[in-house]
């Protein structure tokens, strides 16, 4: 279980899964939880009533935009989102956009989303018990503090050329820090190349081949991946430590769902009738399961996943980490 182990092994939740979106009642976000509790009214658009249970619905619209958001002004952007969305709504009702075909098929490919979350609310994440999802955690914890994890920097740049010139200057005594402010090609650059912690297996397999043969310390020459030349200093190594069973079971469940879906997704494939009659869709997706099989092989058998940000920040590590397996 390459997701669960991956949460266990940070010292805090991926907003993506976890963060509470309302601060008072501590509500988590996921189509996988029944819509029910205390359903207050938020706010009124014209006298529609915005009711919390729709901001829950709403954030996963939005969460994309929510990851660096400070955690106090999400509930206000969710609201005010939906206050937009109702406002503009109200408008298309009003001029007839709702007898339109447009419309109608929208409605009709919501409709199927909202069949699909509420058979997983009511379904199938009822079904995942307390003890699985203990069990999850205590296998996967004993993974996690078993494995090592280094903090490092890097600056990437195009061309070795430029990679040895950045090399040239850290020689020189000029701070890692702002070399990768300064000429850094990935996210990381906003935190001085800061990737945090990660695990070799998280990285494309030269990078952290480079970055685990470091000391403390130590920044290393040139090292070229497919997205171009990296210097690498390591800060710090130490062994994993996974995070309280109360904070991730939350996530844990998202995870056991998910696995349970696929599960089903895989025998309803094997009896329904599904026919991919674009060729260009055809080939994209032979393309993507080649991509995977690939993945996989680098992994060693273990699917790859996007890594859990440490101390709560990616710190650009996205742009480096091994991506998603492709999903249904």
């Amino acid at each position: 279980m390459p997701r669960i182990h991956n949460i266990l092994k940070t010292t805090l939740l991926s907003g993506a899964v976890a963060l509470s979106l309302f601060a008072s009642a501590h509500a988590q976000s996921t189509t996988t939880e029944p819509l029910t509790g205390d359903d207050k009214t938020v706010a009124t658009v014209n006298g529609y009533e915005i009711k919390t249970s729709e901001v829950r619905m709403a954030f996963d619209d939005v969460i994309g935009q929510l990851p660096n958001m400070p955690q106090k002004l999400r509930f206000p952007f969710v609201v005010e989102f939906l206050i937009e969305r109702h406002l503009l709504a109200q408008v298309a009702a009003k001029e007839g956009v709702g007898e339109s075909d447009d419309y109608k098929r929208r409605l009709a490919a919501y409709q199927a989303k909202a069949l699909r979350d509420s058979y997983l609310a009511q379904k199938i994440s009822p079904a995942i018990t307390e003890a699985e999802i203990k069990a999850a955690y205590d296998k996967e914890s004993a993974k996690v503090q078993s494995t090592e994890r280094v903090r490092a920097r890097h600056i990437l740049v195009a061309t070795e050329k430029e990679a040895q010139d950045i090399e040239a200057k850290l020689q020189k005594g000029e701070k890692f820090e702002d070399l990768a402010k300064q000429y850094s090609l990935d996210g990381s650059k906003d935190y001085g190349g800061d990737l945090g912690y990660f695990t070799a297996p998280e990285m494309v397999k030269a990078f952290s081949d480079a970055a685990f043969a470091l000391k403390v310390g130590e920044i290393s020459q040139p090292v070229k991946t497919d997205y171009g030349w990296h210097i690498i200093r390591m800060d710090d190594r130490k062994m994993g430590a996974s995070q309280p069973y109360d904070q991730v079971k939350g996530a844990i469940r998202n995870v056991l769902v998910r696995d349970k879906v696929q599960a089903l997704l895989a025998g309803l494939q094997g009896t329904a009738k599904v026919e991919i009659l674009d060729p260009d869709l055809k080939k994209a997706q032979e393309e993507a399961a080649a991509q995977h099989k690939t993945l996989l092989e680098q992994q060693g058998g273990a699917g790859a996943d996007v890594a859990v940000p440490a101390d709560g920040a990616d710190g650009g590590k996205g742009d480096l980490a091994l991506p998603d397996a492709p999903k249904q």
